[in-house]
């Protein structure tokens, strides 16, 4: 953030001398991206935020008593919405860089890791995700956990995200292999009234479920009786693993039973067939692709399925998926999605006159963003700087070395920032990054857990 004069108080430390329900920013001469189709991009614009909702946008607003900071030489844009990650595993980052197949993967972290995580281990590894997505701009987290071995294993995963001050979806599934005490789905419901009470709230819950039987069996697999359950709860499904020729013929079947719609995400849906997209398109069911996932450990088709979700009439949100063998960032899934949906583009028509059709920065950060917002349910709560969403964004050094000079602001987000050009991070309000750095985490102590935990997993017998 600019500095101010030494006789001012730092904004920050004004902010947190005032309670958040009564507490006003105003930020001024920033170049606003706000990703909301009415607005578009304001330059020079004032951004007001009161208690945990935007209230203002536009120039010249009135400071009133707000804390005023000085916006000049930034972007403020939405914060980045991610519409899918394992977080748990994140302690294992990296520790399969070049993994060759999905088979690899399942049986390696799945079948190997997973069985000998304990509830410490699923808070350690979905905490430093959280904080992670936080410091690169991701202010909402769906966490697809699907290592809810008891419910103390789920306790840990939810006040994990509690404790970040993130936005996060909990997404609960059963683990695919391994002992575990079955408590899920049923379990759903003491989670709901334990953590999810209120509809106005930073936690949102959501039913985690695969696509079909083929990895775990069917009683992960999405169907009547999961859908049932999720009506029941009043909550939203998210089914991974859809691809392929078995998951085109479950869609189908979804489409058929009437258990697909805007509440239902398909993670992936690479390899799928032109009918199964139809069915998606005709339902307004959402998408979440996870470009460098489908394409490094080599989904199906490996491209991610832009061009077949936007001729389905479906804008997807974007998602990272695997920190075990993935980039934890969304810069870098906007950047693969959209230089391979390019290339796939001018490829298609290489040698003849057509022109290709290509997306643009715009549309990817659309993806990350508002997309990913519609697509985990929470379109009318945060995604764009609109009055009266909640005030979840970034403000985005737009002068630092490798930015300078802003020419385009859409352009500069997508293909030029990246974590250390986040200066801060607002989510419902409250600042969770400040100045570059990610607030109220002990690093050091963060660290001695995050080790003691790996070590623990990486030395314990699969069970």
């Amino acid at each position: 953030m600019p500095r101010n004069a030494p006789s001012a108080p730092p904004p920050l430390e004004e902010l947190r001398r005032r309670p958040a329900d009564r507490r006003r920013i105003l930020f001024t001469g920033a170049t606003l991206v706000t990703m909301d189709p009415a607005l578009g991009v304001i330059d020079g614009g004032d951004l007001l935020v009161e208690g945990d909702s935007i209230a203002a946008v536009g120039r010249d607003l009135d400071a009133g008593d707000a804390v005023v900071v000085d916006g000049a030489g930034t972007i403020l844009s939405p914060g980045f919405v991610d519409t899918h990650r394992h977080a748990w595993e994140a302690q294992l980052r990296r520790i399969m860089p070049d993994v060759d197949d999905l088979g690899g993967y399942v049986m390696a972290t799945l079948a190997g890791y997973a069985t000998v995580y304990r509830p410490e281990d699923m808070y350690i590894g979905t905490r430093l995700a959280a904080l992670t997505a936080i410091d690169s701009g991701i202010t909402t987290m769906l966490d697809f956990s699907h290592n809810s071995r008891t419910r103390e294993h789920s306790d840990a995963a939810v006040e994990a995200l509690r404790d970040t001050g993130i936005r996060g979806v909990h997404a609960s599934m059963g683990p695919h292999f391994g002992d575990w005490d079955r408590q899920w789905p049923a379990d759903l419901t003491r989670l709901k009234e334990r953590y999810f009470s209120s509809d106005d709230q930073l936690l949102t819950l959501r039913l985690a479920t695969l696509a079909t039987d083929e990895i775990a069996g069917p009683a992960l697999a999405y169907g009547p009786e999961l859908a049932r359950a999720a009506r029941d709860l009043g909550v939203g499904v998210s089914v991974d693993a859809v691809f392929g020729a078995a998951s085109s013929e479950a869609v189908l079947r979804w489409a058929e039973d009437g258990i697909l719609g805007p509440d239902v995400t398909l993670i992936h849906a690479t390899g799928l067939t032109t009918e199964a997209w139809k069915a998606m398109g005709a339902t307004g069911t959402t998408v979440a692709l996870a470009p460098t996932s489908d394409a490094q450990i080599g989904l199906e088709s490996a491209i991610p399925a832009v061009d077949e979700a936007l001729a389905a009439g479906i804008r997807p949100g974007l998602s990272i998926d695997v920190e075990v063998a993935l980039a934890s960032d969304m810069f870098t899934q906007m950047r693969a999605l959209h230089a391979i949906q390019r290339m796939r583009a001018v490829n298609a028509v290489y040698g003849t006159d057509r022109q290709p059709s290509r997306i643009t920065t715009h549309d990817v950060l659309d993806f990350a963003t508002l997309q990913g917002a519609r697509t985990n349910g929470l379109a009318g709560v945060t995604g764009s700087l609109t009055p009266g969403k909640k005030a979840d964004l970034l403000v985005i050094q737009a002068e630092d070395l490798n930015n300078m000079p802003l020419n385009d602001p859409i352009g500069t987000i997508v293909l030029g920032s990246d974590a250390r050009n986040i200066s801060a991070v607002l989510i419902d309000g409250e600042p969770r990054k400040w100045d570059g750095q990610v607030l109220d985490v002990d690093l050091a102590a963060l660290r001695n857990e995050v080790h003691s935990s790996r070590e623990y997993v990486l030395h314990t017998p699969s069970a």
